[in-house]
């Protein structure tokens, strides 16, 4: 019988994620452009002959150094490649939107930068920019990218060129894992709670940057996958870009809490002798986020409401729906709070210099949020569909015209979809479509109906000759969907979203479309989310969290009738938590049920460990740190009604 422990399985943070071997797919290698890729690439030529090359002066602009190498883990493995997308530098091939080759070329110039006197970035050594300002007695730092590793490496290089200081004030910005992950590689938790540094964050930072990726991790983390292109080859076939930066560093996650909040809109602060005015501008990118003002410097951080390109108003990995009023509405309080600033910087991409163009850039981000909103919901209040809509809006040209709102990130029709199902949710109104068949079951409908496998898969070559890729997708969708075993649909759908990728302005859209033909050819991956390197993360989570992830993951129909009653003591925190199961819904509450089945006592160390599956017999069954008094039993058939996430669940076949 296994031990309870065993059986406590969660979810971890959505970017944390393993090194995964594949299972065997179709093979074949992947394809060159056909000739309506290559067709459909010749506008955007003609849209970046246009842009002219101001971006690239702002991109090199003040570089000090440039890092060469890799940045490894622990075991070895490479985290970061520095010199793995040097095949940018040359003409854009027909494999990639010119568009995005632009963007993705503008990204990999990376290193050690000055900004102005006294504030640096550090660019390219996570998908995430640091910001290093100089206090008095040493650097206030912006942001702390995605994983220890990578901060760590960051800080190093800063050291390296800029001589050693101490850090005297770290601002997280807001509460996606990319800006604060790598905390403790730019400062202990023991050295910043013994010196004081006051670590800034917006209000309600801690709760959102532990929440979601705990409660849904798994599923979250699988798609990121898909988002950053993870497992592409860095190459003109592969991944060239995410976006926002060159890569995600999927090392150690950790945290750091927050010693001071900014809850108003305009809140003024001394750190380490640096006068900022804060500005809270949640709910927009990320339910919790800042940005800031340093007045004497005519700094302004737009954080990550403000980038180089285009944002989601929902990631293809999945998030909160996001406000697109709102971010318009802070853009326009952005242009007030910029009337004196003569340098932007953001969590992303490189700075802009001079007030005239910070106020066309912020401007053109403003209206971009407002004309999605305002054109999504004309359409909506005259019965168009959110598909129907997608294909009907596009960006007057003023917008269209400039690069640093095209879609190299955020892509417009699927924030089109977005503000739809902010406000009306996933349902478009029509009736057949309140309760459709699943896809398995509907593909093996439709091919019954068409006359089979074979003749679907016929009609989608055509459809993929004529360069109709929409279409060839859809019909082989429903083979695959009904049949996963089909070679030739697999075969076909691969080389179709192939095609699809080298027609994508997105790097998100690009790097989903061919990790799809990846996982076709491939299969997806062995092993599903890696929970081990959130360990530190997980340690600041607070418990209610886990135990709402573990209501989440109650397997319902085993629970029918099920009445157990639970304590959850963790000993070194002198908290209990009451579990029960009524109507196979799994409460808690703070307390403990006087007549509970089982109590089950250990420290909150212990409590991760095992939630990472990182703890093993010796910790759980030999160690002083747990002790379960009344029905192990009981307790034992209680975890065992808990679901294991695998992380590994099939996206483009089932």
């Amino acid at each position: 019988m296994p031990s309870p422990p065993s059986r406590l399985t969660l979810f971890a943070a959505a970017v944390v994620l393993a090194a995964c071997s594949k299972t065997q797919g179709v093979g074949g290698e992947s394809s060159d452009a056909s000739a309506s890729t290559r067709a459909a690439q010749a506008p955007f030529v003609q849209a970046i002959a246009q842009a002219g090359t101001q971006d690239f002066e702002d991109a090199k602009r003040g570089l000090i150094a440039r890092p060469s190498g890799k940045i490894l883990s622990a075991d070895g493995s490479v985290l970061r490649d520095f010199d793995a997308y040097g095949f940018l530098d040359a003409a854009a091939p027909d494999t990639v939107n010119p568009s995005l080759w632009r963007h993705a070329q503008l990204n990999a110039h990376i290193g050690l930068f000055k900004v102005m006197d006294g504030v640096y970035q550090l660019r390219g050594f996570d998908i995430a920019n640091i910001t290093l300002i100089e206090g008095k007695s040493g650097w206030i730092v912006v942001d702390a990218l995605t994983s220890r590793e990578s901060a760590t490496a960051a800080m190093a290089f800063a050291e390296q060129h800029l001589g050693k200081k101490p850090i005297s004030g770290l601002i997280l910005t807001h509460a996606h894992a990319d800006h604060f992950g790598g905390a403790l590689g730019v400062i202990s938790a023991q050295e910043a709670s013994a010196r004081k540094v006051p670590i800034v964050a917006p209000a309600g930072f801690i709760e959102e940057a532990t929440s979601e990726n705990v409660l849904v991790g798994a599923a979250m983390g699988r798609r990121s996958v898909y988002q950053f292109g993870r497992d592409l080859p860095r190459n003109a076939k592969g991944n060239v870009d995410t976006g926002l930066g060159k890569d995600v560093v999927y090392g150690s996650l950790g945290i750091l809490l927050p010693t001071w909040l900014i809850y108003q809109a305009n809140q003024p602060m001394q750190i380490d002798g640096v006068d900022f005015v804060f500005h809270n501008v949640p709910n927009a990118e990320c339910p919790a986020e800042l940005s800031f003002s340093i007045p004497s410097k005519k700094l302004y951080d737009g954080a990550e409401n403000l980038s180089q390109t285009m944002h989601n108003l929902l990631p293809i990995r999945g998030a909160k729906v996001r406000d697109a009023l709102r971010w318009a509405t802070y853009m326009e309080q952005a242009l007030e709070q910029t009337r004196e600033a003569e340098v932007y910087i953001a969590s992303h991409h490189w700075p802009i210099w001079g007030n005239a163009r910070i106020q066309a850039f912020i401007t053109k981000h403003r209206d971009v949020y407002k004309y999605t909103h305002d054109q999504t919901v004309r359409l909506m209040n005259a019965g168009l569909t959110p598909n129907e809509i997608a294909d009907r809006v596009q960006l007057p040209a003023s917008l269209a015209e400039f690069m640093a709102v095209r879609g190299h990130y955020g892509d417009l029709r699927h924030n089109v979809k977005a503000v739809y199902q902010f406000y009306l949710g996933f349902y478009d109104g029509n009736p057949a479509h309140l309760n459709p068949l699943a896809p398995a079951d509907a593909g093996k409908r439709y091919l019954d109906l068409l006359g089979g496998a074979d003749k679907v898969v016929a009609a989608a070559q055509q459809a993929f000759v004529k360069g109709d890729m929409r279409w060839a997708a859809e019909l082989l969708n429903h083979v695959v969907m009904a049949d996963a075993s089909n070679q030739a649909a697999k075969a076909l759908l691969a080389k179709t979203y192939e095609q699809m990728g080298y027609m994508a302005e997105s790097a998100t859209w690009r790097n989903a479309y061919l990790t799809g033909a990846q996982e076709l050819r491939q299969g997806p991956p062995a092993k599903g989310v890696s929970k081990a390197a959130a360990i530190d993360l997980l340690l600041q989570t607070p418990v209610e969290r886990f135990l709402e992830a573990m209501a989440a993951s109650l397997d319902g129909p085993a629970a029918e009738g099920k009445n157990y009653r639970i304590n959850l003591v963790l000993s070194d925190q002198k908290e209990s938590y009451a579990l029960w199961i009524d109507n196979a819904v799994l409460h808690f509450k703070r307390g403990q049920h006087p007549q509970a089945d089982a109590t089950l006592t250990l420290t909150k160390p212990l409590f991760v460990k095992m939630i990472a599956g990182t703890a093993g017999a010796k910790d759980t069954l030999l160690g002083d740190d747990l002790k379960v008094t009344g029905s192990k039993v009981d307790l034992v058939r209680f975890f065992g009604l808990i679901d294991k996430a695998p992380g590994n669940f099939g996206i483009v076949a089932r």
